[in-house]
């Protein structure tokens, strides 16, 4: 009986079928699949170090030590921020006569380059206030399902490793070639466990260098908002810029020349740069190789399905999603746009490499051994 042939449009209409059904279901049970997302993610990063452990103190309480130990250090940098931004809340009342003259000298200033007057300053301003009030609301609603989301986050990390010999079963049984089961597992695990890693480590320096940068110019709180700035980093291309905004504003209010808020300016896009073409490419860039364009079509993907944690989760979930096509024999071209090697050089697959002439010559004796092996 002839094999029927292969129909790449209806494979590919099937695929299309498929996603949207995944997208739908993802956008419907996000408060499920947000919690578990996250907590997969930091099951892989946690496993080294369960796997070492259990040697010694058995399943359970390797999961547990690692687990607990995660949350310390977890609570020491909440406890860090929560501690800066009760030193800033204290600052308030000065902030707030800072903040008047400032306005005043605002209104001024846009009434004589402009020619809008005061009372129509005034409206726009009442106008922006109630979008910022909608905006609130959202983010208050978002704050309380976050907390939600932090207290099932180590719950379902603690099942997941203890349950991981299960889950590995089941997704390698999901590849048809036993050849390629332990390549793609351990492909998946080196991308997120060095991704997880290296954007905590990306973190920290750029915490450090933004807090260096703004405790040089004098800016108030420069430690809070330079922590702030290295956290929003995990929301790539834009949560540097998102960071960068808070100091700027609190260089205009307190110092008495714009210079200074330049200054914030001319710091964080110097901490940018250096960011974005020798931190992150060193410590990050080869562990997901994903180019730009993919990053950021995949960061707008994930923030219309599940808002700031999509954003987050977008850059590994790319990168997984990558090793998945180089695994199918009719999706594989697609990793080509993912890709970030620009390089048109082909270059050599290890499995063809050409064998050493020693080992030629070794292996033309033994079929052999009258052959003559000095041309080879």
């Amino acid at each position: 009986m002839a094999l029927k042939p292969f129909d790449r449009l209806d494979y590919i209409y099937k695929l299309l079928v498929v996603v949207a059904l995944t997208i739908t279901a993802i956008i419907l049970c996000r408060d499920i699949v947000i919690p578990l997302a996250f907590a997969g993610l930091l099951s892989i990063v946690m496993l080294p170090a369960v796997n070492r452990i259990e040697k010694k103190t058995g399943q359970t309480w390797a999961v547990l030590i690692v687990l607990i130990g995660g949350i310390i250090v977890f609570g020491f940098l909440v406890w860090l921020l929560v501690n800066q931004m009760i030193n800033l809340a204290n600052d308030l009342p000065n902030l707030e006569s800072k903040l008047n003259l400032f306005r005043e000298e605002t209104t001024r200033r846009i009434a004589e380059t402009f020619g809008i007057n005061s009372d129509e300053q005034m409206k726009m301003l009442q106008d922006s206030v109630k979008t910022l009030t909608s905006y609130l609301g959202n983010f208050l609603v978002t704050t309380s399902n976050t907390v939600g989301t932090l207290v099932q986050i180590p719950i379902y990390i603690f099942l997941l490793l203890i349950y991981r010999e299960k889950f590995k079963l089941f997704f390698l049984s999901l590849v048809p070639n036993e050849k390629d089961e332990l390549t793609w597992k351990k492909d998946v695990e080196n991308v997120i466990q060095g991704y997880i890693s290296g954007l905590l480590l990306v973190t920290l320096i750029i915490a450090a260098l933004n807090t260096i940068g703004l405790l040089a110019l004098g800016i108030d709180h420069a430690i809070f908002f330079g922590v702030l700035s290295g956290v929003l980093t995990i929301i790539p291309y834009v949560g540097i810029f998102i960071g960068a905004l808070f100091p700027v504003l609190m260089a205009l209010i307190t110092k008495d020349s714009a210079w200074y808020a330049l200054g914030v300016i001319i710091v964080f896009t110097v901490v940018q740069f250096l960011e974005g073409n020798f931190i992150t490419p060193r410590i990050t860039g080869s562990k997901v190789s994903i180019n730009a364009l993919a990053a950021i079509i995949a960061l707008l993907i994930g923030s219309k399905i599940l808002g700031i944690a999509g954003m987050i989760l977008a850059v590994p979930a790319i990168g997984v999603f990558k090793i998945i096509l180089s695994y199918s024999t009719h999706l594989k071209p697609f990793v080509i746009l993912l890709g970030d090697d620009t390089s048109k050089e082909k270059k050599q697959d290890p499995t063809t490499e050409t064998p050493p002439v020693e080992d030629m010559k070794d292996d033309l004796k033994e079929k052999d051994p009258t052959a003559d092996v000095s041309k080879v």
